[in-house]
């Protein structure tokens, strides 16, 4: 017994991902490539400070006294610790920045298994250029937690501590004055950063829907063009960049009044600092090299609390990012490990259903106490009007969907306790706008078996009649369709959906609507190849064109939900019910 509760796709309850989530799961792990990393950074910023320690001894010590060896050493020194910091940058780049794609790249593919693994209800309420975004540039901040983020990071704040000792060490009057503004930096950026990361987060869902609008428009200019609607289309994509445009304007303002604040705070700082230093000079209380060194280390201290506002927002940036991808990877998957432990070593095909309902909203079922059974080797044609159910049979019985109450069956076993795996090999399925992919006529005939061999290949080629047609092709079955094999005819694009069924060698196949798009001729070649692929298969028809149907087994007539006739054609033509009325209404058409 399934509640209807379970039919919803809601991601389980997650709380933001703070940092420290962020560095177990993420930079814990690649913890000896960061170790690396943190040394260069600690070398790098080690010897950034050579340059300002010399410059005290070329002004205290150097000049005064004109020691030329001195000069030279000094520069030589000087120069070594330059060429450390260019090497150190390299490898720093070499080693994090590089690292941080790779996980880039991870984290794509497992967000992209993750997607494919989520029920086929959550695709039929999601865009696909959404999913698009999120697999794609979701993730792409998390450069920042392993690459320049935490570079700018850990080397600012290491250089900033030794900055602090040290400028205490010269005068600790002046290190304490400089210390007040910047403390009331740190406060206004921490709270900055909350107000920030909303926004972020914001803006990943603005641009998942701006790219799913485009991917949209893009895949059906046709319509548009044919409908002259390029104008609406426009003005519904700039509203949306304009949308993305506010966002950015609102980070871009909290992070200018952050930088402002602190040029102003640290500027006040400076200011002080030159009219305290210029007084100790004076009283002889400070060297120029003293003041020299203090300044300079100043800078030092400074500059990674200035670059803050920067890092902050990409380090925000990423873990805004997070929480969206996070709330994708906890979503359930369709292949629930712990509820389908039956696997099915081999099929026979027989499909049940025991007084099935199902509703996509709760209260509205779509249908009610359906009971059927389609033994191995039958067609059950399913007929009626739009709307009635009837591809809500055909998803149940592919496992796209499972049933609020009742059990469907596959040789006795319990659907939604079967493996999809172990289930999904057995079955067939050519739906009524059929899907082709990008590429050759060969690579989609091919697409549930690449490793099948010519013989078989040819096999399914001739018994859906797709050489009539690649006979007269230049390249044959290595013709190009384009995308969603825009370059075919509808009735050449369904016989290539129906070669590929025939290629997989299904138990159970599910035909929704499949010679709906094809001409008199081409229905006619179809209607050999599907006897030949309905053979000793379990096969699910839905067809309107009820003249196709007329050696099935069984037929079910559903109308709001129910079955309200079954038997075979002519049965049902001699009861006079409403399959009678369907048929002779076709028959005049």
């Amino acid at each position: 017994m399934k509640h209807y509760k379970s039919q919803q796709l809601q991601p389980k309850k997650a709380s933001k991902v703070s940092m420290v989530q962020a560095f177990k799961t993420i930079i814990w792990p690649r913890r000896n490539l960061v170790f690396i990393g943190l040394l260069l950074i600690v070398l790098s910023r080690l010897a950034s400070l050579v340059l300002p320690w010399k410059s005290k001894v070329l002004l205290d010590d150097v000049i005064p006294n004109k020691d030329y060896n001195q000069l030279y050493s000094l520069l030589a020194i000087v120069g070594a610790a330059i060429l450390v910091q260019a090497v150190t940058s390299f490898l720093l780049t070499k080693i994090l920045s590089v690292q941080a794609q790779y996980l880039i790249s991870e984290l794509r593919a497992q967000v992209q298994k993750k997607v494919l693994s989520l029920p086929i209800r959550f695709f039929d309420n999601t865009k696909s250029g959404v999913l698009v975004s999120r697999i794609m540039t979701d993730v792409e901040g998390v450069r920042n937690l392993i690459g320049t983020g935490l570079v700018q990071l850990v080397g600012g704040t290491f250089t900033a501590i030794v900055s602090l000792i040290l400028l205490i060490r010269i005068s600790p009057s002046m290190t304490l004055f400089v210390l007040v503004p910047v403390a009331v930096f740190g406060i206004l950026a921490l709270k900055a950063f909350k107000y920030i990361r909303p926004i972020f987060r914001k803006r990943g869902v603005i641009n998942a829907e701006v790219t799913g609008r485009l991917t949209e428009t893009l895949s059906g200019v046709r319509v548009i063009k044919a409908f002259n609607a390029e104008e609406q289309e426009n003005k519904a994509f700039e509203n949306g960049v304009d949308r993305l445009f506010q966002n950015v304007k609102k980070s871009l303002t909290a992070t200018a009044a952050m930088t402002s604040s602190s040029t102003f705070l640290l500027g006040i700082a400076s200011t002080g600092i030159m009219g305290i230093g210029g007084y100790k000079i004076m009283q002889g209380e400070l060297t120029i090299g003293d003041f020299m060194f203090f300044t300079l280390l100043l800078g030092f201290m400074i500059a990674p609390i200035v670059q803050m506002s920067n890092i902050g927002s990409q380090l925000t940036e990423a873990l805004a990012g997070l929480d969206r991808t996070e709330e994708l990877m906890n979503m359930e998957a369709e292949e629930q490990a712990e509820e389908r432990t039956i696997v099915l070593k081999k099929m026979k095909g027989n499909l049940a259903f025991n007084n099935v309902s199902f509703a996509y909203e709760s209260g509205k079922d779509v249908l009610h106490n359906i009971s059927f059974e389609a033994p191995s080797g039958s067609v059950v044609a399913l007929v009626g009007s739009s709307g009635s159910g009837k591809s809500t049979i055909a998803g149940l019985s592919a496992s796209f969907l499972n049933p609020n109450s009742g059990i469907v069956t596959i040789d006795g076993n319990d659907l939604s306790k079967v493996s999809l795996k172990s289930f999904r090999q057995h079955l067939g399925v050519v739906l009524q706008d059929e899907f082709l992919f990008e590429g050759t006529i060969r690579e989609n005939i091919l697409f549930p078996r690449p490793q099948a061999s010519e013989t078989e290949l040819q096999h399914a080629v001739t018994s859906a009649y797709v050489d009539e047609f690649t006979n007269r092709f230049d390249d044959g079955l290595d013709t190009l369709i384009g995308e969603r094999g825009v370059k075919l005819s509808g009735g050449q694009r369904q016989r290539i959906a129906i070669a590929r069924a025939i290629l997989a060698n299904p138990k159970l196949i599910i035909l929704d609507e499949a010679t709906s798009n094809l001409d008199t001729e081409s229905e006619g070649y179809i209607q050999k190849s599907l006897n030949q692929l309905t053979k000793d298969r379990t096969t699910i028809v839905i067809a309107h064109r009820l003249s196709t149907i007329r050696k099935a087994d069984q037929i079910l007539v559903i109308e709001q939900g129910k079955i309200v006739e079954r038997g075979t054609h002519d049965a049902l033509i001699e009861a006079q019910g409403r399959y009678f009325d369907l048929y002779t209404y076709q028959a005049k058409i």
